[in-house]
This record gives C-alpha cells, sequence and structure tokens, in this order.
C-alpha cells in the first residue's frame, strides 16, 4: 500500500507565506514525479507544480515567481513553499505522485489540506 499524507495548510493574511509537505509512505521503489494541485470552491481543480524525479519543475503561471516545488528523494517528501499569498490562492491543495512500487505503477492522491488567505 502507498500512502500520501499531506501537512502546512492554514489561515494566512494576504502577503504571508505557507509551506506545504506531503510525504509518500509504504512499498516505494522510486517516484517518478510529485506535483501539487489546488481546488477552490465552485473551481475545477488545476495543476501548480510538478516536480521530476531528477528535480525539472513546472509552474503554472499564476504562481511563478511566488511558489517552489522541492523533494527531498530520501524521505520521499515533496514540499510547495508559497509566498505573497493572495486571496485567490485559497483552495484545498492536494498532492500527487507517481510511484513505482511492488506490485506496480500508479498515480496517487493526499488527502487535502485546506490553505485560506484572508486579512
Amino acid at each position: 500500500q502507498v500512502q500520501l499524507v499531506e501537512s502546512g495548510g492554514g489561515l494566512v493574511q494576504p502577503g504571508g507565506s505557507l509551506r506545504l509537505s506531503c510525504a509518500a509512505s509504504g512499498s516505494i521503489d522510486s517516484i517518478k514525479y510529485m506535483d501539487w494541485s489546488r481546488q477552490a470552491p465552485g473551481k475545477l481543480r488545476e495543476l501548480v507544480a510538478t516536480i521530476t524525479n531528477d528535480g525539472r519543475t513546472n509552474y503554472r503561471d499564476a504562481v511563478k515567481g511566488r511558489f517552489t516545488i522541492s523533494r527531498d528523494n530520501n524521505k520521499n517528501t515533496v514540499y510547495l513553499q508559497m509566498n505573497s499569498l493572495k486571496p485567490e490562492d485559497t483552495a484545498v491543495y492536494y498532492c500527487k505522485a507517481g510511484i513505482f512500487h511492488t506490485g506496480g505503477y500508479g498515480d496517487y492522491w493526499g488527502q487535502g489540506t485546506q490553505v485560506t488567505i484572508s486579512s
């Protein structure tokens, strides 16, 4: 079994910062990619940032220059450092990972963590 557990969400004022973490656990051989998506109320889930196993990153335009995705391969953990937060960043943030494990390969989602930007 593979599991992703997120942490680090919360309520911050506009202009503030948060750091999200997502740790993968289970019978993991390797992780192909890890990414963060978000879903605001009444909107579709959207991809925010991706990082590959060799460290290449990609961001949606709305967060470029403000968010930084990173990963610790030894800990099977991905992070999302979010700075200069705006009210429009309010959403439930989900991590996802493509994981090779005993039994094959699969894409796995975390349970989500709420991020609220409000004064």
